[in-house]
């Protein structure tokens, strides 16, 4: 499992971050990184910058670990109030610029929203999203009208453990717990 900590857009972009806010007076800003690890983002040449409703295409000209954080030069933005200009700014890319992945890989932007049944046929609702609070990922699965109950549950996120099945095709996810869990 590729744990790629990307945030659901829309059919054709993901966010993999954040420019936070402007970091010295040469036009570097600070950026919060959804992928894991977290430099991965730093992979990419080109971002597409969305602020408000309007993306633009923005050129990495360098980027390095900064503490517990990273900073990016972005070509175009050369001094402080450039970069306070795109502060707060997400970082998109096309899912086709994506790596692709093996058959037992998958984003968690793939994952967010397959209808989750326990392996008995019992619908729990649909996963709603994901985080990484340490030892393993964990799904946040909120019950739908359809589902047993409307509550949220936290399942631990481990293939071959937990997880029983994902189809990706059919929207569907198939956990080895019941609706006590």
């Amino acid at each position: 499992m590729t744990r790629f900590n990307t945030s659901h857009t829309d059919d054709t972009h993901v966010v993999l971050g954040k420019l936070t806010s402007p970091h010295g007076i040469k036009g570097w800003l600070k950026v919060y990184s959804y992928t894991n690890p977290m430099d991965s983002i730093l992979e990419y040449p080109e971002w597409w910058v969305r602020q408000r409703e309007n993306l633009t295409r923005m050129n990495v000209v360098q980027g390095s670990r900064q503490g517990k954080g990273l900073v990016v030069q972005l070509k175009g933005v050369g001094d402080r109030t450039a970069a306070e200009a795109v502060a707060q700014a997400d970082i998109l890319m096309p899912k086709e610029a994506l790596p692709e992945l093996s058959d037992d890989e998958y984003y968690w932007h793939e994952l967010e929203g397959l209808t989750v049944f326990t392996q008995s046929g019992e619908r729990l609702g649909q996963v709603s999203y994901l985080f990484e609070p340490g030892a393993n990922d964990v799904m946040v699965v909120r019950g739908d009208n359809d589902a047993i109950d409307k509550r949220e549950r936290l399942l631990p996120f481990l293939p071959d453990d937990v997880i029983v099945e994902i189809s990706l095709e059919y929207g569907r996810m198939v956990v080895d717990c019941g609706p006590e869990f």
